[in-house]
């Protein structure tokens, strides 16, 4: 039976005016457009930017050591979506935590556009915090467009994915001409603007979206909320005053809070887990299919650590032992994110349209993440073969090999992420449901968190031997995956 809303139009969930899909579906996708623009744009620049001179403008970092920082950045961002989901939940609902965390990404990128060290820290600061609102919330508001049983949703996240892809491809072109160009904050002031962009279609797009004017799905009672906000407002400050305290003191060095990240990043999803499972608002049905998803927990981990040297470690190959030119045009190193997104952008719609062909036919979610995996390793075992016997001052690496690389890893991240956010959104309990999110983005700290102590060896390792490891594990991981495929099957009914 279709639904009505009180202006005439259709629910969200029986609205398909947005080619079959939800119109809202348009509205989040644009937001994760100029998201990822201004995201990933900044991405593919910042580890280039560690590692330059400070005489051209950047931070004077060691290869491995800006690599392991950037990864720690990137672990800080996705740690903080607990929070986010949590927020999300109890104080903000979805909407509004999107919307203040778009506010809080745009300023931290304009904090970085000034060219001091202090505002580049500031700025990371403020992304971190925004990220954490607005991801695991934006993917959860796509989730709350279908009901559990339509068969739109994969593909509908397969589209969203798209568009995150679509700012993947053009955020590297343009703040990678400006960074080559103009300087490093020239580029990241193109992310600032784009996060702006973003955040005025969302607002203009929002009476589109499900359940905007609703209260948080487990709002607090509001002497909770009172008692909650004091206790938020009262920890950020300590934790300000002893990182401070520390710093000022030399025991809270760059190395030291990168290691502090990384066994958080442990920590947490296990303690998240823990708490989840032991829940009384978590029914005995939902604890059972909670039991599968720590399996494709872990495989996330897998790929996602791969995925992540995207804009670390093979950044610094491309930058210093590849060629940057293909058919004679040359081009910034950091160009190479782009053909990342622009593999995404291609393949995302034949994944959509493979599903929705197959329907009931399609592979379970569980062999869907395990492929990707797989792909995500073979994309570095790929860049073994090329990196074998290639020393320092020998000949370029062809730009075909990153460019390969970059197709199988795209492919991968096409058929696990659209897969993992949403077997996350159908798994999820219901008194977690934003929180849950936020949990598969735990694992994309976990990823960073272990990047962040594995690329310290980018430097003491051949990168054959750097790149063949890495990959041989991923490998492995996928297809344990897959023999588990009978058991994942049967605790996760009735989601395929």
């Amino acid at each position: 039976m279709t639904s009505t809303q009180p202006d005439g139009r259709p629910s969200p969930e029986d609205d398909a005016s947005f080619f079959g899909q939800p119109r809202g579906l348009l509205t989040l996708s644009g937001l994760e457009v100029w998201e990822r623009f201004s995201f990933l744009g900044m991405q593919a620049i910042l580890v280039l930017y560690f590692a330059d001179t400070v005489a051209h403008g950047g931070l004077g970092m060691a290869a491995g050591t800006a690599a392991s920082v950037s990864a720690a950045y990137g672990t800080l961002v996705y740690l903080v979506s607990v929070a986010g989901g949590w927020l999300a939940d109890r104080i903000l609902g979805s909407y509004r935590a999107v919307l203040w965390g778009g506010v809080l990404i745009a300023c931290g990128h304009y904090c970085m556009a000034v060219p001091t060290g202090a505002t580049t820290w500031v700025g990371l600061g403020l992304i971190s915090a925004g990220t954490g609102l607005l991801k695991p919330n934006a993917a959860t508001m796509v989730g709350t467009l279908y009901r559990t049983e339509d068969e739109r949703r994969d593909a509908g996240f397969a589209v969203y994915y798209m568009a995150i892809n679509i700012g993947a491809f053009a955020g590297p072109l343009v703040t990678g001409w400006l960074s080559d160009h103009q300087g490093w904050h020239w580029g990241f002031s193109a992310a600032a603007v784009g996060m702006t962009l973003g955040l005025a279609q969302y607002v203009l797009g929002r009476r589109h979206l499900a359940g905007r004017r609703r209260a948080p799905a487990s709002a607090l009672a509001p002497d909770a909320l009172r008692r909650a906000v004091r206790r938020i407002a009262a920890g950020a400050v300590a934790v300000a005053v002893a990182a401070t305290a520390l710093a000022l003191a030399g025991w809270l060095t760059m190395a030291r809070f990168v290691d502090l990240l990384t066994l958080l990043s442990v920590v947490a999803p296990v303690v998240y887990f823990a708490v989840m499972f032991a829940s009384p608002r978590v029914t005995a049905a939902e604890r059972g299919r909670l039991r599968p998803y720590v399996v494709l927990f872990l495989a996330s981990t897998v790929f996602n650590f791969v995925l992540f040297q995207a804009y670390s470690t093979m950044m610094l190959l491309a930058s210093t032992d590849a060629a940057t030119t293909i058919l004679g045009f040359g081009f910034p190193a950091s160009w190479y994110a782009s053909a990342l997104g622009a593999f995404e952008v291609a393949l995302a719609p034949v994944v959509a349209a493979l599903w929705v062909r197959m329907g009931r036919r399609q592979p379970h979610v569980s062999n869907k993440i395990a492929i990707g995996v797989v792909l995500g390793g073979l994309s570095f075992l790929l860049m073994a073969l090329p990196t074998a016997g290639h020393g320092t001052g020998g000949p370029l690496l062809s730009a075909w090999w990153i460019v390969g690389s970059y197709l199988l890893l795209g492919l991968g991240d096409v058929v696990l992420e659209t897969s993992g956010m949403s077997a996350t959104s159908k798994l999820a309990p219901a008194a977690f449901s934003s929180q849950t999110m936020s949990l598969w983005f735990l694992s994309l700290a976990l990823a960073n968190g272990v990047q962040a102590q594995t690329v310290k060896l980018y430097d003491d390792v051949s990168h054959a031997a750097y790149f063949g490891v890495n990959g041989a594990i991923a490998v492995a991981a996928g297809l344990a995956v897959l023999t588990a495929a009978p058991w994942l099957r049967r605790t996760m009914r009735p989601v395929h």
